[in-house]
């Protein structure tokens, strides 16, 4: 969430919608992950689960330091095709071990043992997407709302390195919260 409001702030809402669709679609991966029992694989499999949580850290580092070195000038008007935000929120779900563990633990209480589990995987999944996906675009939405306050008081700069701050604030506590 703190990826999406930054990104809307910085880069504008069409970035963060762009995004908010690859988190969403990261998350039906997971889902559906889920319910072929892929989740409880990772969850088993130390070797696995470190590979992904590593990853996730490894990836955070990345965009933190792609922020970094972003021009962010007031004047800049870059964002992107959409296409590049997408694959951003699309592999900071498919990288991070916490979706995949969220599903494995959240979902079975609410499944029923005597009906199909695909079904119910993909229903509770459905949910919990659309969920997730509307306070998204409420995070997104009012976040965009500083990107012209930001921008006329020439702070775009300072957003940036910011932006990159927190990013890699997020790497670290993906990496402390997932040990």
């Amino acid at each position: 969430m703190t990826y999406l409001a930054l990104l809307s702030v910085q880069k504008g809402r069409g970035a963060g919608f762009a995004a908010t669709i690859g988190v969403a679609t990261g998350l039906a991966g997971a889902g559906l992950a889920s319910g072929f029992g892929l989740s409880e694989i990772i969850a088993a499999s130390p070797t696995l689960y470190q590979a992904l949580r590593w990853g996730g850290v490894a990836y955070f580092f990345y965009l933190a330091w792609e922020a970094w070195h972003t021009d962010t000038k007031a004047d800049s008007t870059d964002i992107g095709t959409g296409q590049r935000y997408f694959v951003r929120g699309l592999l900071a779900n498919l990288l991070s071990p916490k979706a995949f563990v969220f599903f494995a633990i959240v979902l079975p209480p609410f499944m029923n043992p005597a009906a199909a589990p695909e079904r119910q995987t993909l229903i509770l999944s459905a949910i919990y997407i659309s969920i997730a996906s509307a306070i998204h675009v409420i995070i997104i939405s009012l976040a965009s709302t500083l990107r012209p306050m930001i921008a006329n008081k020439g702070l775009m700069a300072a957003t940036g390195k910011g932006f990159a701050f927190a990013l890699a604030g997020v790497g670290f506590w993906v990496a402390w919260t997932t040990s």
